[in-house]
This record gives C-alpha cells, structure tokens and sequence, in this order.
C-alpha cells in the first residue's frame, strides 16, 4: 500500500500544478468556468468520503479501492476526449469522488492492517506521498517548459495511468480482517441492536467539525503563502516555490520523528496543546511578515511556514489515530467516512478564511492563528470522555510477594 500511496501521489503531482494551465490553455475555459468546474468537483467530492465509508463496512475493501482507481483513472481520460464544459465537469466531479472516497479508504485499510503500529504506519505514509508530490511537481516543472498542448495532456496521461497502475498493485493486496464483515450461520445469534451510526453521534459530530478547523493548514500552503507574497511590495516572489519545497522536505524528515510524541491515543490528545501553541505562532508569524522591509518579510514568512509546517504534522499524528480511536470498530468505515468530511470541507472555507486573514493584515492572521489554537484547547476538551479508560478493578500493576 506505501508503494500504491506512491505512485498515486507521483500522479496527483503531476496533474494538481497544471491543472488550472490546463483548462485555461488547452480547453480554453475562463477564469469563472474554472471556477465553478474547481467547485463542482469539490461539492461531489465531499459526498465521496462518507458514501465511500459506509460501502466499505459492507463490501470488501480491496475491491472498493480498485473500483474507485479505475473510476478516477476513466475521469481523467475523459478529460481528454472533450472540451465542452458540461462534460468537464461531470468527469471532473467523478474524479473528485473517486478521489475522497479513495482516500477515506485507504485510511481504513491502513488502520486494519496495522492495528497498534497505525500511527507509525501513517508517518510512513505521509512521508512517502510527501515524496511523491514532490517528484510529480518536479516532472511537471520540467514538462512546463515545453509548454505546448501535448505537454499539457501526457501530464494529464501521466495522471491517469498512476490510477492504473495504482488499481493492479490493489489487485495484489490481502483483504484486511474486519469486525463488520463475518460470515454468519444459523447457529449465530442475531444481532441485539443496529450498527452505531455516525450521524447520531453528537460528540463525534462535534469532533468533526473542530477537525475542519485544524485542516486549514493546508489552506495557508496552497493559498494563503502563494496570496500573502503576491500582493507584497516586499517579499520575492520566487519565495513561494521554495517554502512549498521547504514544506515537502521538512515532512519527508520529520513526520516519523515526530509521529512517536503521539504513538498512543492519550499521547496524540496530549499533542492537541503544544499543536494549539504552533497555530498561534504561525500566525503571528504570518502578521509579522506584513510589515518591515524585504529581509524581515522574508524571514517572517519562512518562519510562519515553519511553524504551520510543524502544526501540520502534528496534526496529522493527532487526527489520524483520535479518527480511529474514537470510532466504533463495528461502524469504523462509517465513521472515518464522515469524519473525510472535514477536510473537504475545508477545502472550500479555507481559501475564504486565510484571503480574508489577508485582507485584514496582521489583526487577521493573529485572529486566524488564534482561533485554530482555541479550537485545539475544545478538541482536547471535547474527546477527553470518549477515550478509553482502564477498568478501575484491575490494578495497574501486580507486585510480586518475594
């Protein structure tokens, strides 16, 4: 599965830096079209990740994820085969589904595979996809220079053929075991109640939407960095390229290092308190760079992607095993469907938040660090009843009478 996570990513990086040039270039949409094409497919996108959790809990999981593969794969040839907008965007809202729901199911193939190890497993991963990125953004650097309309479909090809390939490395995967899938037989009683059902579960709910909060890291990364050094007298704007490097390479160093401060669910809600310090770092950080000369914006910027750098992983560690361990095992495909809500969510109130963060100067990026460390401190409060407890009958430790 590391290496599916790689060639998956290799293809994504291909595809995510020149899609926008795509649609511009080679079908000729306006900037409104791309718009609205961009927000249709994150709209469907966000009905993937539950949809995608609840099947998983009744099919088998390897045969969801080739399906989904091909799906994304058959979008993305598709948008080859046309340029007539209403079709762009229904094969663009195909690949955004199959996308979500891919990725909700990867996750829970990972938690059932790897049981206790899930946190160093999801370091590991996140490390490897992190690469990924990288080699695709560099090979679709280099296939920019071309700049010609061929160049612009082979990335597109290329994008594709990484869901193939993804698709017959899945083939070749074991089911993992699952409490929700067992064959029953005559002599098994019938079950007492029905499945647990995330929707009725408020403090999951509550969990989940403070998840949206904590993602919107990822929005300062794609908008808010590339925005705040554009529209600044002071900052080079070849900085943007380098800190989005900086952040790749600092992932693919530290995300395991620091995967082991939460190797244990108490340990990833302790992290929720110095991950709320990072937050507020950053932006304030982030409010320093919009003032002083060229060297102090510079250095400020870099420090703000850091330090939300940091935040990231962090909350990485933080996220992946609290989704899980909060999840009930009967119902956990359900669950961590609902809770790949919370980061398509954010992919649409993100770019608001951090635009109007910039909008609004320094008070805004100081308010927008803030509000996400606060947010933090109610994560941290919120989840502290719904974590495991040790039976108070059993002594914590047996000592020995010799």
């Amino acid at each position: 599965m590391l290496w599916i996570a790689l060639v998956d990513r290799i293809g994504s990086g291909l595809w995510a830096s020149v899609s926008v040039l795509y649609f511009t270039y080679v079908t000729g949409l306006s900037v409104t079209q791309i718009g609205t094409l961009v927000a249709a497919a994150g709209a469907v996108g966000m009905a993937g990740a539950p949809l995608g959790g609840r099947m998983a809990d009744r099919l088998p999981l390897t045969h969801l994820l080739i399906a989904l593969q091909l799906l994304r794969a058959v979008a993305s040839f598709a948008l080859l085969t046309t340029d007539n907008y209403a079709l762009l965007v229904v094969f663009s809202a195909a690949g955004g589904f199959g996308d979500r729901a891919a990725s909700v199911l990867t996750k829970l193939y990972a938690a059932r595979v790897s049981g206790p190890d899930r946190v160093r497993y999801q370091a590991v991963n996140r490390t490897v996809a992190n690469a990924g990125w990288a080699l695709g953004g560099l090979a679709a650097a280099g296939a920019l220079t071309i700049g010609t309309t061929a160049a612009y479909q082979w990335l597109l090809a290329g994008d594709a053929l990484s869901f193939v390939a993804a698709a017959l490395a899945t083939a070749r995967c074991g089911e993992p075991p699952s409490v929700t899938r067992t064959i029953a037989t005559s002599k098994d009683p019938a079950p007492a109640a029905r499945a647990a059902s995330p929707w009725r579960d408020r403090a999951y709910l509550a969990y989940v939407a403070t998840e949206t909060v904590l993602f919107l890291d990822d929005a300062v990364f794609k908008v808010g960095l590339p925005l705040a050094i554009a529209h600044s007298d002071q900052a080079p704007h070849g900085l943007a390229p380098l800190l989005m490097v900086l952040n790749n390479v600092m992932v693919v160093t530290l995300q395991v290092p620091l995967a082991r401060l939460g190797a244990t669910t108490a340990a990833a809600r302790a992290l929720l308190i110095p991950l709320s310090a990072f937050f507020a770092l950053g932006g304030v950080a982030m409010a320093l760079s919009a003032t002083g000369g060229a060297m102090a914006v510079t250095l400020f910027l870099t420090a703000g992607a850091v330090t939300f750098t940091v935040a990231e992983m962090l909350h990485a560690t933080v996220s992946w095993e609290l989704s899980v361990a909060l999840a009930p095992d009967t119902a956990q495909g359900s669950y961590l469907g609902v809770h790949g809500l919370a980061q398509a969510a954010q992919r649409s109130i993100g770019p608001l938040a951090v635009t109007a963060a910039i909008a609004t100067g320094p008070l805004g990026w100081t308010l927008f660090g803030a509000t996400i460390a606060v947010t933090c401190m109610f994560q941290h409060r919120i989840v502290r009843d719904r974590l495991p407890r040790p039976a108070l009958s059993v002594p914590p430790v047996t000592v020995s009478e010799h």
